[in-house]
């Protein structure tokens, strides 16, 4: 009778992983607290971002330049069609994007795997 006590203190404990004397040691998931703080507005979102990765607020940048040099140049574009011209802008538009997250990519590969690897130094 007692093994079958100690059986299902066992089959519980595996069950409610909180209840495990294993898992007290390390820190769950569920200890995180959310505070308002984090979060205040879409800045702040976009600022804590801009930090893990650098080259989306690079990316956006660019976005908003070729668009604003394309609305500029809508007034001056002469013969040209207005959809040729929308096309053409939206064309550098994304290839200012996709160069942005394509650099972005291979800054964080360099980082995490060729940096640590060649040069000794820890990842962050």
């Amino acid at each position: 009778m007692l093994g079958g006590q100690a059986l299902m203190g066992g089959l519980q404990a595996r069950m409610q992983p909180h209840l495990s004397p294993t898992v007290t040691g390390r820190k769950m998931s569920s200890d995180n607290q959310w505070s308002a703080d984090e979060d205040k507005g879409q800045l702040s979102r976009l600022i804590r971002k801009s930090r893990d990765s650098p080259f989306v607020p690079i990316g956006i940048a660019g976005f908003m330049t070729v668009v604003s040099y394309g609305l500029y140049k809508l007034k001056y574009r002469r013969d040209q069609k207005m959809s040729i011209h929308l096309i053409h802008m939206r064309v550098a538009a994304q290839g200012f994007v996709v160069g942005a997250v394509t650099l972005g990519v291979l800054y964080s590969m360099y980082k995490d795997y060729i940096r640590p690897r060649f040069f000794n130094v820890s990842k962050k």
